[in-house]
């Protein structure tokens, strides 16, 4: 039987660098049209799973579970099937459970959604929206900036959801 813990890891890809979004010298872009923009945090989310995996190991557990999303995002190549498939690829390979035979299945529910039915989705589950940021840059008071991509991409979800967005907004956006 597997039984779970809360752990919160202090982890400070700041240290790394090499993203607007680890890195102040890296200015935040607006409307990026690169194919991978500056907010590309380099290998963020192998480190998510190689420590979550790590977790999944010693509790004897073979799901995990990541939220990245491959419809409506900015391009980063660790938010990908082919990413996710290999990673578990290597999973296999590199614990103990993998090669005695117990494999790891990574589930991306919102791999394949757009941001509105995510937005639905959470919706119907109860997801209290208020209580959530997307930016990129928030404030120190929690206010999105309303011009980054990941507020655009946020912004028009809730408009393709039908649903009223309570982000609480720095200004009022221009999508």
């Amino acid at each position: 039987m597997v039984t779970s813990d809360h752990k919160i890891l202090k982890l400070d890809l700041g240290q790394i660098g090499g993203s607007a979004l680890t890195d102040s010298a890296i200015n935040v872009p607006i409307n990026s049209t690169d194919e991978i923009p500056a907010t590309y945090v380099p290998a963020r989310n192998t480190i998510f799973l190689s420590l979550a995996l790590g977790w999944a190991e010693v509790l004897g557990a073979d799901d995990l579970f990541i939220g990245v999303n491959a419809v409506d995002y900015s391009g980063y190549p660790d938010c990908r099937a082919e990413f996710i498939h290999a990673y578990e690829q290597v999973a296999r390979l590199a614990t103990k459970a993998g090669v005695e035979g117990h494999p790891f299945k990574i589930n991306t529910p919102l791999i394949n959604l757009s941001k509105a039915e995510i937005i639905q989705a959470g919706f119907q589950l109860g997801v209290d929206y208020s209580n959530t940021v997307s930016c990129y840059q928030a404030d120190d008071q929690g206010r999105a900036c309303g011009k980054c991509d990941s507020c655009q991409f946020r912004a028009e979800g809730f408009r393709m959801a039908n649903i009223n967005d309570p982000t609480r907004y720095q200004t009022s956006l221009s999508v």
